[in-house]
């Protein structure tokens, strides 16, 4: 039995669900997100509450109901407060700014690399802080470590792109020795 699974989701105010053949669809004021859904796993909507249950009790079901569930969690808290990342940019000469709609960063390279805003992304550069936000989790992580995956921080003086309050575990140089 799934832990996860058996916790009923609640639907807050402003969040409309809604039931399709093979599919929930979920609106709200950051936006709307479609999900697929198994067949392994029953929906219903019960008191302003959607509940989630098996039809089989095999281990892998078990699986895809806790992750079933936490996939509609995750779509109704993103439509109704959305996500965020927040990315650090350390380096002399290393900047990030916002040209149209698009995020431009200049992190040591020839040329300053773009990234394009794919629908439902925002970008918001404040300083030395990229914020990724959205209303799919899923989005906002994938965007967020394509940025990082730009200049990952290296770990002799800790430059680049790194997640806000990731700690990078740093080398030491070489040493010189005194000779006699």
């Amino acid at each position: 039995m799934s832990r996860i699974g058996k916790k009923p989701i609640d639907i807050p105010s402003g969040v409309n669900v809604s039931l399709e053949e093979g599919r929930v669809v979920v609106k709200g004021p950051k936006g709307e997100i479609t999900l697929k859904t198994r067949p392994e796993v029953k929906i219903e909507m019960k008191d302003n509450q959607i509940v989630l249950s098996p039809i089989s009790l095999e281990k892998e079901t078990s699986a895809l109901w806790g992750s079933m569930r936490a996939l509609i969690a995750n779509a109704v808290n993103g439509v109704h407060s959305g996500f965020e990342k927040k990315l650090e940019i350390e380096g002399v000469g290393y900047k990030a700014n916002i040209e149209g709609s698009n995020l431009i960063v200049e992190v040591g390279f020839s040329h300053p690399v773009k990234v394009e805003k794919p629908q439902g992304i925002e970008f918001n550069v404040t300083k030395n802080v990229i914020t990724v936000s959205g209303a799919d989790k899923k989005m906002v992580g994938e965007i967020a470590a394509q940025i990082r995956k730009i200049r990952p921080p290296e770990p002799y003086k800790g430059k680049g792109i790194r997640y806000a309050g990731e700690k990078i575990r740093r080398k030491l140089g070489k040493k010189a020795t005194a000779t006699a």
